[in-house]
């Protein structure tokens, strides 16, 4: 099933983790329209202005987040909205700033990295209720924290 011209429903909820603990990361409708909403707007938008673009982690049921370590709200989850994470290695710069200041979203995370460059970049959709909120995830004292991107 496709999601937009060139993002598919298995591209959204292809998970290796999933896969290896035996968990069905089926989405149901309302997960399906949250996905086909972030892939309209912000996926889609993205590869037509920068080419191709690789998704590591999109969908994840409940079961699948926890097991990952993700956040009990998590859009991921496609419960309030829906969320992808990019990694495009050297080119997660322009990723993010090429959403940041292209495009309307919920949430937009430089996650880890460097100041020069994100180790990979998360961005969330939810319509009609996007914040354009736009954070940097660091690690301090082990424990990741969340601050106002800058």
């Amino acid at each position: 099933m496709q999601l937009s011209k060139n993002f598919s429903l298995s591209e959204m909820t292809k998970s290796v983790t999933a896969k290896r603990l035996g968990i069905d990361n089926t989405p149901n409708e309302q997960q399906i329209e949250y996905l086909r909403e972030l892939c309209a707007n912000v996926l889609q938008p993205l590869r037509d202005a920068l080419g191709p673009i690789t998704i590591t982690s999109g969908l994840r049921v409940p079961k699948l987040n926890k097991a990952v370590g993700g956040s009990g709200t998590s859009q991921h989850c496609a419960l309030n909205g829906a969320a992808a994470d990019i990694d495009m290695d050297a080119k997660n710069t322009e990723v993010f700033n090429y959403i940041k200041d292209n495009l309307v979203f919920d949430q937009l995370i430089w996650e880890f990295g460097d100041n020069e460059c994100p180790d990979w970049v998360h961005v969330s959709y939810h319509y009609g209720h996007n914040r354009g909120q736009i954070l940097k995830a660091v690690k301090q004292n082990g424990k990741t924290k969340y601050l106002k991107y800058q």
